[in-house]
């Protein structure tokens, strides 16, 4: 009887040890791939080998997503806009979740920077971005982060340009 207890005690010691899938890291191999994609957008290195043929982006909408084959046009469009934009280097966070589903998620919070081409005005905002991944593929893009500062501002251009010409 001891042995049985001090062996159904050593299989219960060994199948806690045992290691668990991964639910939750700040490292991985997904990770990486945000951190390029984001290393490629503020160099306008806009790689889109590292998403889905399938991937679809959702920036502040739910229900109108960007196409990969569309990707790049819309940011070279916005990019129209600055003289610079991008990324700050500093706080950034990133998390990768696997969720009861089984699908995996990189979670990003950063901050952004741009100056106006215009009227030279910088605008900071928090953004927060999250990439859902198959295979190693970006498969959906969401991010939300708050427009009104660059949307007021671009309005105030347009307004000085119609005082401008009338």
């Amino acid at each position: 009887m001891k042995k049985l207890v001090l062996l159904s005690f050593a299989a219960l010691l060994i199948m806690a040890c045992q290691q668990k899938d991964t639910r939750y890291t700040q490292n991985s191999s997904e990770i990486d791939v945000v951190k390029k994609h984001i290393e490629n957008y503020n160099t306008k290195n806009y790689d889109t080998s590292i998403m889905a043929d399938t991937c679809k982006s959702y920036f502040n909408t739910k229900n109108k997503p960007i196409l990969r084959k569309d990707i790049i046009a819309y940011h070279k469009a916005n990019d129209a806009n600055y003289t610079k934009r991008g990324f700050l280097s500093e706080d950034q966070e990133f998390e990768m979740v696997v969720t009861d589903n089984g699908e995996t998620w990189v979670n990003a919070w950063l901050d952004w920077r741009a100056t106006l081409k215009e009227s030279g005005k910088v605008v900071d905002m928090p953004i927060h971005l999250t990439y859902r991944f198959i295979d190693g593929k970006i498969v959906r893009e969401v991010g939300f982060w708050d427009p009104t500062e660059i949307v007021l501002a671009l309005q105030e251009i347009e307004a000085q340009r119609n005082i401008t010409v009338e």
